[in-house]
């Protein structure tokens, strides 16, 4: 079994969120420091970048981006994607543990999406991701992040699932199966990946990833004992709607104290 996000699925991950709407998710991001923010958000600090799907778009949309990951494969998939003479984030992209992570200076804004503080498992892990976000916010800098919604995956449960997407020459094929452990609050997930060219298999991988779903109190006791202060749960894309049972991930905003 490899380590999460190994090279395998790093080479697959931007075919198999294809249908994830980016973009409009950027232009959520962009809506809510404009919202939430004092008005002088032109530096953004993503934690858990990724293959910078959301860094570089917000690079092209005039923001100074720094992207932050452990996965040097993801890395490497955004940095290829930075190559673009209209992107200003080539060189923007840091590998590190986002609990310990030091860059030395502030921001107007940090991100974490994607579920990236659901890979921080125990209290203390959690603690240390936003403590490190903090300390690269200024005072009144904004914090996003979404996460599992506990009251929705208590809900609908996690299920089995098969997904093929085609490619240019061949398809990839990804089975995955769940288990949630109630008690310590985490969704462990194992992906078993193929990727083919036409008939043949080119590669094969098998992760297993462990996500923690988070309840409102929680969230706010753990914002609130990191220096922030915790300023909207929502649904998450729709912003706009409270968020229920069914709604698996929901969006948070904080604002540094």
């Amino acid at each position: 079994m490899s380590e999460p996000f190994g090279s395998i699925y790093a080479d697959c991950y931007d075919a198999l969120y294809q249908e994830k709407d980016y973009e409009a998710e950027c232009d959520l991001i962009e809506r809510l420091l404009r919202t939430y923010g004092d008005g002088n958000i032109s530096s953004i600090l993503d934690l858990g970048c990724g293959t910078g799907n959301h860094a570089l778009p917000l690079s092209a949309r005039g923001f100074e981006i720094i992207g932050v990951d452990r996965s040097a494969s993801m890395l490497a998939q955004a940095r290829k994607k930075a190559d673009q003479p209209s992107l200003t984030a080539r060189d923007a992209f840091y590998q590190a543990d986002i609990q310990s992570v030091d860059l030395g200076r502030q921001f107007d804004a940090a991100l974490l999406m994607f579920a990236v503080l659901g890979y921080q498992l125990e209290n203390a892990d959690v603690m240390a991701a936003l403590r490190s976000a903090r300390r690269h916010l200024r005072s009144g800098g904004l914090l996003l992040f979404d996460v599992w919604y506990g009251p929705a995956v208590l809900f609908q449960r996690p299920s089995e699932r098969v997904k093929i997407i085609p490619t240019s020459d061949g398809k990839i094929l990804r089975a995955s199966s769940s288990e949630l452990d109630t008690t310590r609050q985490t969704c462990t997930v194992r992906y078993h990946l193929w990727k083919f060219d036409n008939a043949r298999l080119l590669n094969e991988t098998e992760e297993e990833h462990t996500v923690r779903y988070f309840f409102p109190l929680e969230l706010e006791l753990f914002l609130e004992s990191t220096g922030f202060t915790p300023v909207r749960l929502a649904a998450f894309p729709e912003f706009e709607r409270d968020a229920d049972e069914k709604t698996w991930n929901v969006l948070v905003v904080a604002r540094a104290v």
